[in-house]
Formats: C-alpha cells, sequence, structure tokens
C-alpha cells in the first residue's frame, strides 16, 4: 500500500478541522503541495462559506469552508485531521469515527476517560486514531528522554507554560508526558500533597500521581520541563515552542500516513516513529 502511495497511484484524502487556525493554515498548504495527499475538506467555524484560497491567501486552496466536520466529511474522506479547540474536538473526533474515517488529533483538551471512549469507538468501527499532545519532535524527544529518567529517579514534578489564551490546563503536551511516565511508575512522593501547610492548590495538580504546575502568561506558546530530584542532585529536561508552526507539520502529517496501519487509539508519535 505505501509503494502505491508513493508513487502517485493512490492520494489520501484529508480534511482539516481547525483548517484557517495556527497550524491549520501551514498544514493546509504542506497537504496540498504532498504529491501522495489531497485535501478534500477544510473546516472553519468562524469563516465557514468562504473559499479557503481567499481566507489563507493561496490560489492553489481552491476549497469552499465548511462550518462543521460532519458537513466536510459528506466529501468521500480518508483521514480527518483536528487542530481544533477543547470545547469541540471530542465531538469532531466521535463524527468521524461514526463515519469510518481514520483520525488524527492535534487538538489538547480531551481527558483520559475522553481517550478510552474513542479507543472503543475506533475499535468498534476499525479505524485509527493517532493522537499526539504535541507532533514537534523535540516534544517527542522530551516524553522519551523523562520515560527514559523515570526508571531511574524516582521524584519528578512537571512544569507546563502556554500563552494566556490557553484556556484548557494541563496541555494537553502536559496530559500526554503524565500519561507516559504513569507507564513507568508514579512517582515517590515525600512531600504530600494532604499535608501541605497552607494552600494545597499551590503544590499544583494531581495527574496520574504527578504533580503538574500549570503557568499561563503572554510571551510563551507551548513550553514543557519535567524536573527530577534526588539527593544532592535534580535533572531538568524541557521542550520549548518557537512561534511558527512549522515544527508540528512533519509530524502530523507522518501521522497522517501512518494512521491507516492501526485499528484503535494510539497515543504518542514515538509509538510510530520506529
Amino acid at each position: 500500500m505505501d509503494d502505491l502511495l508513493t508513487s502517485g497511484f493512490m492520494k489520501l484524502k484529508v480534511s482539516i478541522a481547525g483548517a484557517t487556525g495556527w497550524v491549520g493554515k501551514p498544514l493546509c498548504k504542506a497537504v496540498s503541495q504532498a504529491e501522495d495527499l489531497t485535501l478534500v475538506g477544510a473546516v472553519s467555524r468562524s469563516c465557514k462559506g468562504n473559499n479557503l484560497r481567499d481566507v489563507i491567501g493561496d490560489s492553489l486552496l481552491d476549497l469552499k469552508i465548511s462550518g462543521s466536520v460532519a458537513e466536510a466529511l459528506e466529501t468521500p474522506t480518508d483521514v480527518l485531521v483536528d487542530y481544533t479547540k477543547a470545547d469541540v474536538v471530542k465531538t469532531n473526533v466521535l463524527t468521524a469515527i461514526d463515519r469510518g474515517v481514520h483520525v488524527v488529533i492535534g487538538s489538547s483538551g480531551l481527558t483520559d476517560d475522553d481517550f478510552e471512549e474513542v479507543n472503543d469507538a475506533a475499535l468498534k468501527t476499525k479505524v485509527g486514531v493517532i493522537a499526539a499532545g504535541n507532533f514537534a519532535i523535540t516534544a517527542v524527544l522530551l516524553q522519551r528522554f523523562a520515560c527514559e529518567a523515570a526508571k531511574y529517579l524516582s521524584h519528578w514534578e512537571i512544569i507546563d507554560y502556554a500563552a494566556a489564551s490557553k484556556q484548557d490546563a494541563p496541555s494537553g503536551t502536559a496530559r500526554e508526558l503524565t500519561f507516559r511516565l504513569s507507564q513507568i511508575r508514579e512517582p515517590d512522593n515525600t512531600s504530600p500533597v494532604e499535608k501541605t501547610i497552607g494552600e494545597k492548590e499551590s503544590r499544583g495538580a494531581t495527574l496520574r500521581g504527578t504533580q503538574i504546575h500549570s503557568i499561563r502568561l503572554p510571551g510563551y506558546v507551548i513550553s514543557i520541563e519535567a524536573i527530577f530530584g534526588a539527593n544532592d542532585e535534580r535533572l531538568s529536561i524541557r521542550h520549548d515552542a518557537g512561534s511558527g508552526a512549522e515544527p508540528y507539520i512533519q509530524g502530523t502529517l507522518l501521522a497522517i500516513r501512518k494512521v491507516r496501519n492501526y485499528l484503535g487509539l494510539i497515543r504518542g508519535l514515538d509509538k510510530i516513529l520506529d
């Protein structure tokens, strides 16, 4: 099948939800320029009915923008990519799965229970779903290195940085990191939150046994720092995203091309890198 795709005999039909967003715009261009992919759908609630060409400013993107995923998927689609917001991502994903469409999730805001529901639906419909809290290769490497560190260091906490406009917390990147760390073990806690003298909220949120501190300030895009402590030493592993969306594009394209090889939910881009 991969040979057919790369030789041009077959193109994957891709629809992008959040097409006019920060990642959506360059992703639309990247998909339209790929020899093995074709952009057949674009979703944006704020730009419904407009031509994608006019909104993005690319003459090659001659496509009417849909106001919903359900509307966009009226056109035959192989893969839906969701780069929307926390309040709509789950509905979008389940809508696509229900129609037998594979899904790549770049949006944050899904909980463990949500992922379980998505996995069950995907297995039932026999489609693949790839979700990554962050598609940038440096974020993927942070997860990998942090998991390696957790094998040897028993204490850690996470600092989750994002722009002031980001409403969901912790970020998808932080949630994914705690999920991956929990597969190694839970951290030891010699300073239990419930024994805090003062405001317990100052110790952050507890997710899968890990303390997460979410910072929302102007000047940040997405940053994540895993801090490990041991007697007389500490280790910090940090990922910082810049203002451009380019780091996320190649990882998303890889997920688009590979998602049909799986059934059910795959969490983490590193699961498909090897």
